[in-house]
């Protein structure tokens, strides 16, 4: 699979009790959505993958079929879980995600200050991360996706 078609939805964090269940942080909207995507990931089988149930806010309990002990669920920590960008539902007009304004260009007062290089969001809100290191808040920022660029306070 083409690796921009892929979406970063979570990232095993650590393993959970002793017959191979495991931590993931989630990323997506809602934890419980890991109940329907078909994960990807290099170091098992898709269908492998099964969610448990919810921890916490962002956070899972899961399982793969083949990971039956602590030691083995381990050895997966820091793996990324990904879904296909075409299996992500369809949007309204005047929606997008995210990962679709990577590399857009980012104004300030008519100046361009740099590309979209991805987004962060330490609990006060999203950030918007340029390629040049700088962080701007995505807050009340336009998005003109057909002109890929977005307009920020």
């Amino acid at each position: 699979m083409n690796t921009e078609n892929k979406i970063l939805v979570g990232k095993i964090v650590a393993p959970q009790g002793i017959r191979g269940e495991f931590r993931v942080q989630t990323f997506s909207e809602q934890p419980t959505d890991f109940k329907k995507f078909h994960i990807i990931c290099d170091k098992f089988e898709s269908d492998k993958f099964r969610f448990v149930r919810v921890l916490k806010q962002n956070v899972i309990i899961a399982k793969i079929d083949s990971v039956n002990d602590r030691n083995t669920a381990e050895s997966l920590r820091g793996t990324e879980l990904f879904i296909s960008h075409d299996d992500l539902p369809k949007l309204k007009e005047n929606e997008y995600y995210q990962s679709d304004l990577i590399g857009f260009d980012v104004i300030r007062g008519g100046n361009k200050i740099g590309i979209v290089d991805g987004f962060q969001n330490f609990g006060a809100g999203d950030i918007i991360e340029l390629e040049n290191g700088e962080m701007v808040s995505f807050k009340g920022a336009d998005v003109d996706v057909k002109n890929k660029t977005i307009k920020v306070l």
